[in-house]
């Protein structure tokens, strides 16, 4: 990582416990909008919005399930996409993932990547680069938290994760009833109440549900003979 990119993390984020997984520290912006308008992110530039100063709905719902059910990851190569503040990644470090890659198209959430997973004392790869256009690597989980936030990333990001899931990985996304998630490509894992920041939200809390990917095309196991 840069030192001038975690310079500008520890200047403008602080470590502290992440409301729904208090289990990690992540560097978080107390106040969203002046951060946004420092970075530049409302469409004014090519500088990535602060994705990465924030614990968001679907990473912490994700987290949370990483956390609770460690048998997940224990002892596999994990990858996390569009991984903003590191949070889902240093969970699955955290319950035991053998290797854990955690890629960004934001050079400064690669630098708060980097410096969250030491504040948590474990080990995650933070990567820059955008890889939809190609393949998960070696990773035996695929993860990804609240990605469907656009029409366009969601194609992106539905192409990537079905090429993951067709080669043998388990992929996971924590998504809080965005509008471009593809629900009927996904089955149901779990749902919880998760504590978001009114100024980015509009809301307290937002129910948010962890899925898993069915490479299978929609309606592909109802026509099964037998089914």
């Amino acid at each position: 990582m840069s030192e001038l990119s975690a310079a500008f993390v520890r200047l403008h984020a602080r470590l502290a416990p992440v409301a729904f997984v208090p289990e990690v520290r992540l560097h978080q912006a107390d106040e969203p909008i002046g951060l946004w308008e420092l970075t530049e992110g409302e469409f004014r530039s090519s500088q990535p919005p602060p994705f990465w100063a924030f614990a968001w709905a679907g990473g912490q719902a994700l987290a949370r399930y990483v956390t609770d059910h460690p048998e997940l990851v224990a002892g596999r190569r994990v990858l996390d996409l569009a991984a903003g503040s590191g949070l889902v990644a240093i969970a699955a470090a955290r319950a035991g993932a053998a290797a854990v890659r955690a890629v960004e198209v934001d050079e400064r959430a690669v630098a708060a990547v980097a410096l969250n997973a030491e504040a948590n004392g474990v080990r995650v790869d933070a990567e820059f680069g955008d890889v939809l256009d190609s393949d998960a690597g070696d990773a035996e989980v695929v993860l990804a938290g609240d990605v469907f936030y656009s029409e366009a990333m969601a194609r992106r990001m539905l192409r990537f994760l079905l090429r993951a899931a067709r080669s043998g990985a388990r992929v996971l996304v924590g998504d809080p009833d965005r509008a471009f998630l593809p629900r009927e490509r996904f089955h149901r894992l779990a749902g919880y109440d998760v504590p978001v920041s009114e100024a980015l939200e509009s809301v307290r809390v937002k129910h948010t549900t962890v899925w898993e990917l069915d490479p299978n095309p929609p309606g592909a196991r109802r026509s099964q003979p037998g089914r």
